[in-house]
């Protein structure tokens, strides 16, 4: 997958995960930020560990390779739809007694 100079900015971990050579964060974070309308200028605030040359070379590879990595952003955003799904029809322990909880105190309130 990796041959164009770009590419040597990124670790190819996956099919659905791409991140920033050197660091934990997938370039979907950065592209996202980035397709909201958020500049390069704007993006390396949120994250303090990029810079601003990383975050350019993120958006120059998703010109350069547009229609590939917006089949990967889809990927990665069924991904993530399916992920809060399956949340919200098994939530985790302390979620579903906070829910609980929450359940009671509104019908303890309205009596």
């Amino acid at each position: 997958m990796p041959g164009t100079i770009l590419e040597n900015r990124f670790d190819f971990l996956a099919s659905d995960d791409i991140r920033l050579k050197g660091h934990r964060i997938g370039i979907e974070t950065i592209l996202f930020d980035y397709l909201d309308g958020l500049t390069p200028e704007e993006i390396v605030l949120r994250y303090p560990t990029l810079s601003l040359e990383e975050i350019q070379g993120t958006v120059a590879y998703y010109q350069q390779e547009r229609g590939r990595l917006d089949a990967y952003l889809r990927l990665i955003e069924n991904r993530e739809i399916a992920m809060r799904r399956q949340q919200e029809l098994n939530p985790p322990t302390p979620v579903r007694r906070l829910t609980e909880l929450l359940k009671v105190r509104r019908i303890a309130s309205a009596a």
